[in-house]
């Protein structure tokens, strides 16, 4: 296991709009261009191989967006190249973390002093809702799975832990970029299914509070 000191004060970023990831969950990723390939390159080279996904803010005027304070770093699991030279990594989420500052170089791809101690917690045991209800929850979620016609494996669901139900739901939803952010950045396991419950409900009802979506 990972001990927070041996996470690097600087890690690569990879910026991607509505791409979550969260601790002890799995993101899949199809990496191309080039400067992102270098950054595979380089973080093989290193003995953590972390990768930050930093939600980007759009701000007035354009150029290059900024990020969102808060991150999560995955640890790269999962690699294999495709015949015309495009990558599909696994990343394993180990924590997340505040952007101190961007670091200025000749990097091709953007790269961030971090700090991990706010979220000392990500390192530890998986864990628990106390306030789970997973019959209700499952009823919301198929609502909601209909709604959006959205399929899934309601056996898997059922079974699955707590932490990796909510996490993987609140990856895969479809929620804009602002609510994945809101997932992430959830002091707790309980606080992020009552995100979750939040933004499902808001969607029942069609983003206005009215009529529910049929």
């Amino acid at each position: 296991m990972i001990k927070q000191a041996d996470l690097p004060d600087i890690i690569p970023v990879f910026p991607l709009p509505g791409a979550l990831l969260l601790p002890r969950a799995r993101l899949p990723l199809h990496i191309f261009e080039p400067r992102y390939l270098q950054m595979l390159e380089d973080v093989l080279k290193t003995p953590q191989r972390l990768i930050g996904m930093v939600q980007p803010r759009e701000v007035p005027g354009g150029g290059e967006k900024r990020l969102h304070a808060i991150g999560c770093a995955g640890r790269l699991t999962g690699f294999s190249e495709t015949e015309d030279g495009r990558y599909m990594v696994t990343l394993s989420g180990i924590s997340r973390f505040r952007v101190v500052s961007e670091v200025q170089g000749f990097s091709p791809y953007r790269r961030c002093t971090v700090d991990w101690a706010p979220f000392a917690r990500d390192l530890g045991p998986v864990e628990t809702d106390g306030g789970f209800r997973r019959e209700a929850f499952l009823d919301l979620l198929g609502r909601y799975f209909a709604a959006m016609e959205l399929s899934t494996d309601w056996g898997s669901l059922r079974e699955a832990e707590e932490e990796l139900l909510i996490n993987s739901l609140s990856m895969l939803c479809p929620f804009d970029p602002e609510d994945k952010q809101a997932l992430l950045e959830a002091p707790s396991l309980e606080t992020r299914r009552e995100t979750l419950v939040t933004l499902i409900e808001f969607a029942l009802r069609g983003g206005n509070g009215d009529e529910v979506m049929q």
